[in-house]
């Protein structure tokens, strides 16, 4: 097997916003799909699908309704200078996220800094110093 991760799925409550959200909020490249019912982006050596998240928790066999809260799980966008992660955050604000923790010096030597999405996803945007991870 191949490590790799080539599909993240993120089960939302509101396609259509979500949808706006990450393709005309964050510019992310949308993948047309003719099934419909789904939103992929295509990104470099991954996707990022939405799927209504009473369907997904039906594909995976999980009751319904879910509930909803946090997860334990953040996504993570490495950008290139602390310039960048700043710049993101506002981007992902302006696009209708919620800023949930400013961008700041770290304490394993970088800069990064936390958005919830309009589904409630959580996001850590961040610069590695010590790892290209662009």
């Amino acid at each position: 097997m191949k490590p790799k991760i080539s599909i993240v799925t993120l089960g939302v409550d509101d396609l259509d916003r979500a949808t706006r959200f990450y393709g005309e909020g964050l510019g992310l490249p949308r993948h047309e799909f003719e099934g419909g019912g789904i939103s992929f982006f295509s990104l470099e050596g991954t996707w990022l699908a939405l799927y209504p998240r009473e369907e997904l928790a039906k594909d995976i066999g999980l009751p319904v309704p879910v509930e909803v809260g946090f997860s334990g799980i953040t996504l993570a966008h490495n950008v290139a200078s602390k310039s960048d992660v700043d710049a993101v955050l506002q981007q992902a604000i302006a696009a209708g996220a919620t800023l949930i923790k400013p961008a700041q010096e770290v304490f394993w030597g970088g800069y990064s800094g936390y958005f919830q999405d309009t589904e409630g996803h959580y996001w850590e945007v961040a610069y590695n110093p010590y790892q290209d991870l662009t």
